[in-house]
């Protein structure tokens, strides 16, 4: 076959699939648009998720009258007219392909009215076919109407989502330009219905609407510069933490982008305080020389190169440790004086006066050794004889360890038997060798995870219904993934245990749970399972992403720090971990437990020397 110029109109399509992914992309070209006209009012109406119309209106400087048949017209930009301009990008758009490729697969139509004119002009587009320039009623500014996306491309108009799903998307990326402009007015409405109104604002305030007075409560101010940088913006606090990096912004000179180094920096500036499988949330603004950072490295222009990363990378990995680093109350610190290598020479150190008391849930010896041990005669997996008789008694006669040896529990019960609790943290037991140290939440959320996992291999996953169902203000993404499980063949939901209605266009309601998950905050659960089957489609969260959605729901119904075990839920626990696969380690990869022998206990006291 000869080689053979493509058709304009070809190669518009093929820019299309880069630059208009769905809806949503369309939508952000066009904002970005409005924005650089220096608009202060924008306003975005959608129909059909954006699919059957896209509309957005602004009071920026509009398009004159000559320009207008350029601006449907590929690589025709006001932008950048040089390789020096183009170096040193300033605007959010520049290189002259969204308008034409939007334009080559919908029905599109541009009302503008320049500062200086008249009146305001029209054209349009029929995918290939464009209009002649005609007058129309318009105030100042643009007006464009998108629609029919993909109406002649059908094999890509097949691969989006359904009407909620797209509109939850456009909503991600109107949000996304709102944060980043809070000296600008944005107003959203879907089918008819106003939905988001941002007045103009200061930056905080902004932040708050949208994304919840919760967030903006526990944020950090961050504000540094140097070297001709600038980072500024809010930081969550280390307890303010999400299981996915959905809360996540970082805009450079305004642009909203996604770039590994800058998202390596801020990891590792959170990495002394917050879980590695938690992510951080966050809202900042990197502002550098244009000349700094190459912007036109995708078509998306969601992706950056820095000139000189390892600065980058420095300032704001500095900036964000110093924001983090806040006093923690502890006063008093202990400094170490290194004369005579004693480091506690002269250092004065403030212990507490007094001890608290432990709960062992009993009054006397006697009360609290049947309280550990009394049930043992009712659990059928203890048949000994010897571990029947009164240990109140047996314990005056004999040491516990004696005990362990003498009933053979050492091959029983490897984790020995409860005997305190720590700050509602870590469960204190004896066993032969010595002393076990359990982490309760982390062993009882391997478990509940490996619980699952059988349960779902066996598709027996048990439904608890609600006495009273639970509801919950949703976004558009979540009510669109409860549409698409319930209409699924893989009824995805009722396969995990779940019972989740709509009951509104912003409501669900959580009607069941699975049965050994039915003490978990319902409402919390639902979302983080919600998240995971949207991000990875059911299909594949229940097959290669299982592990990852079952980890979730473990660690919701595994128990919480800071609660009051009794030693009978105790010493289940250890008979648990010692019946339960890989208990050694959570599904996180932090241990459950440790082994303190009487030996290590003897060097720390040193016994014997």
């Amino acid at each position: 076959m000869r080689i053979q110029l493509l058709p304009d109109q070809l190669i518009s399509q093929i820019a299309a699939g880069e630059v208009v992914e769905r809806p949503a992309s369309a939508l952000k070209e066009l904002l970005e648009n409005s924005l650089d006209a220096g608009s202060t009012d924008i306003q975005v109406s959608l129909v059909q998720g954006g699919v059957k119309q896209l509309r957005v209106a602004d009071n920026g400087t509009g398009i004159a009258q000559d320009d207008l048949s350029m601006a449907l017209t590929r690589h025709a930009t006001s932008k950048i007219a040089t390789l020096d301009d183009l170096e040193s990008v300033a605007s959010l758009g520049f290189r002259g392909e969204a308008l034409a490729s939007i334009a080559s697969v919908s029905r599109t139509q541009i009302s503008s009215r320049y500062a200086e004119a008249k009146h305001a002009w029209r054209i349009s587009s029929d995918g290939s076919e464009i209009s002649t320039i005609e007058p129309t009623a318009l105030d100042l500014g643009t007006l464009i109407e998108v629609n029919d996306l993909y109406f002649n491309t059908p094999a890509r108009r097949k691969f989006l989502k359904t009407e909620g799903t797209e509109f939850g998307h456009c909503e991600v990326a109107f949000n996304r330009v709102a944060l980043s402009r809070p000296d600008v007015a944005f107003m959203l409405q879907h089918n008819g219905r106003a939905l988001s109104r941002y007045a103009v604002s200061e930056p905080v305030k902004r932040f708050s609407d949208v994304l919840g007075a919760e967030f903006a409560a526990e944020t950090i101010h961050v504000d540094e510069s140097a070297a001709g940088l600038r980072l500024w913006g809010v930081a969550a606090k280390p307890t303010f933490n999400r299981y996915k990096s959905d809360t996540q912004y970082v805009y450079v000179n305004g642009r909203f982008v996604r770039d590994k180094l800058v998202s390596h920096a801020i990891r590792q500036a959170y990495q002394d305080v917050l879980h590695h499988d938690r992510h951080p949330a966050f809202v900042l603004f990197i502002e550098l020389d244009p000349n700094l950072v190459d912007v036109n490295v995708h078509p998306s222009k969601t992706e950056v190169r820095f000139r000189d990363g390892q600065a980058i990378h420095r300032f704001i990995f500095h900036s964000l440790h110093k924001a983090l680093a806040t006093p923690t109350g502890v006063s008093n610190a202990v400094t170490a004086n290194q004369a005579g290598h004693n480091p506690f020479a002269s250092a004065q150190l403030n212990y507490p006066t007094y001890q608290a008391q432990i709960n062992l849930n009993a009054t006397e010896p006697n009360g609290f050794y049947q309280t550990l041990f009394g049930d043992i005669k009712s659990n059928h997996r203890f048949n000994d004889t010897a571990q029947q008789a009164n240990m109140g008694e047996l314990y005056a006669d004999t040491t516990l360890a004696q005990r362990l040896n003498e009933s053979h529990t050492e091959t029983n019960c490897p984790l020995g038997f409860a005997v305190a609790q720590i700050h509602g943290v870590y469960v204190l037991a004896q066993n032969t060798q010595g002393l076990v140290v359990v982490d309760m939440h982390a062993a009882h959320e391997r478990i509940m995870y490996e619980q699952l996992k059988n349960a779902l291999d066996c598709k027996s996953v048990s439904m608890q219904p609600l006495l009273i169902p639970v509801s919950f203000n949703a976004d558009r993404l979540e009510i669109a993934t409860v549409q698409e499980a319930l209409a699924s063949h893989e009824a995805s939901l009722q396969q995990l245990g779940f019972d989740i209605a709509i009951l509104s266009p912003t409501t669900l309601a959580v009607r069941a749970v699975p049965s050994m998950l039915q003490d978990a905050d319902a409402v919390t659960l639902a979302r983080d399972v919600l998240r995971d089957l949207h991000e990875y489609g059911a299909s594949r969260a229940l097959t290669e992403r299982r592990n990852e959605l079952l980890g979730t729901m473990a660690c919701h119904a595994a128990v919480r720090a800071n609660r009051s075990l009794t030693i009978t839920e105790m010493n289940a626990l250890l008979r648990d971990m010692e019946a339960t696969e890989r208990s050694g380690m959570c599904n996180h990869g932090r241990p459950t437990w440790f082994q303190v022998s009487m030996a290590d206990l003897d060097k720390m006291f040193m016994r014997g020397q």
